[in-house]
C-alpha cells in the first residue's frame, strides 16, 4: 500500500505502523486521508515530535467520532474527556499491564484510543500492541468455525468493582464502582472499517463464553490468549517525548510495561465511540 503525503512505517513484528511526515495540527485533506486509510490498514498507528495541547488532542479525536467518556478513570483537571493513566514513583502496580483491548465490556465498544505521552520515565514503560486479524487469520479451519459460532461475556465487575479492588491491593483510584455489569459480544467480529474478521476476547475483561461454564471456557480462552500474544503477531512501541499511539480497539490488544519502579508515567487517553458489532460468517 502506497502513501503520498506522508510517510508509513510499519513496526518490527506483526502489529501497527508509524506515520511520519505531518503535523497533526495542520493536516492537509489529502493526509487527513491517508492517515485515515494507514488506521485502517494497520490497526495502531503512532506519531512522532507532536505537540497536541489538550485542546488539540480533544479535536484529533473528535474528528474520528463522539468522544466515550470512561467512568472509571480520573479525568483531567478542567477536561472531562480526556482519562489520566498515571503511575507515581511509589506506586507498585501500573494501569493495563495485562493484555487487553480498551471497553469490550460496554455494550457499544469503544472504536479506538489515543494515547498521548506527558510524562515519561527515563527508560522502560514501552507498550506492546498485538494484531488479532492475523491472530485469526491462523487458526485451524475447524477452530475459526467454532468460533465463529460462539459468543462471549465480557465484565468490569471484577476490575472497577469495589469488592474487585478491595481484592487486588491496588492503590490507583477509579471511579462508578457501582456502574459495573456483563455484556455479551461476538467471539469473531467483522470488523465494521476493514471488513476482515477479528477475535474479539481478551485475557482482562472476558470471563467465559456463552451456555459455557467459566471452567469449560478458560482451557479454549487461555489457549486464544497464548496464541494472539505470540511474538510474530506483537511490535513493542518505545515511547518518547513527543508520542501518540491511536489503536483500534476491534483489531488490537496491548499491554503497558510495568518495568519503571520509582518513576512517574503520565499518560492521556481518549477513547472515540464506537458501535455495536456484527459477528463474523464464513
Amino acid at each position: 500500500m502506497t502513501y503520498e503525503t506522508v510517510q508509513v512505517r510499519e513496526l518490527e513484528g506483526g502489529c501497527g505502523a508509524e506515520v511520519l511526515g505531518l503535523d497533526l495540527k495542520a493536516m492537509s485533506n489529502r493526509q487527513w486521508d491517508e492517515v485515515q486509510r494507514a488506521f485502517v490498514d494497520h490497526g495502531v498507528i503512532f506519531f512522532r515530535d507532536q505537540t497536541l495541547t489538550p485542546e488539540q488532542h480533544i479535536e484529533f479525536a473528535q474528528r474520528w467520532g463522539q468522544i466515550d467518556i470512561n467512568r472509571y478513570f480520573t479525568p483531567v483537571a478542567g477536561y472531562p474527556q480526556i482519562a489520566e493513566v498515571r503511575k507515581e514513583p511509589q506506586q507498585q502496580k501500573n494501569i493495563g499491564e495485562r493484555w487487553h483491548t480498551d471497553h469490550t465490556y460496554d455494550q457499544i465498544p469503544a472504536m479506538g484510543s489515543i494515547l498521548v505521552a506527558r510524562e515519561l520515565p527515563s527508560k522502560g514503560g514501552d507498550t506492546l500492541f498485538s494484531n488479532v486479524y492475523r491472530a485469526f487469520e491462523t487458526l485451524s479451519e475447524g477452530l475459526k468455525k467454532t468460533l465463529r459460532g460462539l459468543n462471549a461475556v465480557h465484565s468490569s465487575a471484577h476490575r472497577f468493582g469495589a469488592a474487585a479492588r478491595k481484592a487486588s491491593g491496588s492503590d490507583h483510584v477509579f471511579h462508578n464502582a457501582d456502574q459495573v455489569g456483563d455484556v455479551l459480544h461476538p467471539v469473531v467480529i467483522r470488523h465494521p472499517l476493514s471488513g476482515r474478521e477479528a477475535l474479539y476476547v481478551n485475557p482482562d475483561f472476558t470471563l467465559h463464553f456463552e451456555g459455557w461454564s467459566v471452567d469449560d471456557s478458560n482451557p479454549l480462552l487461555e489457549y486464544l490468549y497464548a496464541h494472539v500474544t505470540r511474538g510474530d503477531f506483537t511490535s513493542r512501541f518505545q515511547w518518547r517525548d513527543g508520542s501518540i499511539a491511536f489503536w483500534d480497539n476491534r483489531a488490537t490488544w496491548h499491554s503497558a510495561q510495568n518495568d519503571y519502579q520509582g518513576e512517574r508515567r503520565l499518560m492521556h487517553r481518549i477513547t472515540v465511540a464506537g458501535c455495536a458489532l456484527q459477528a463474523a460468517t464464513a
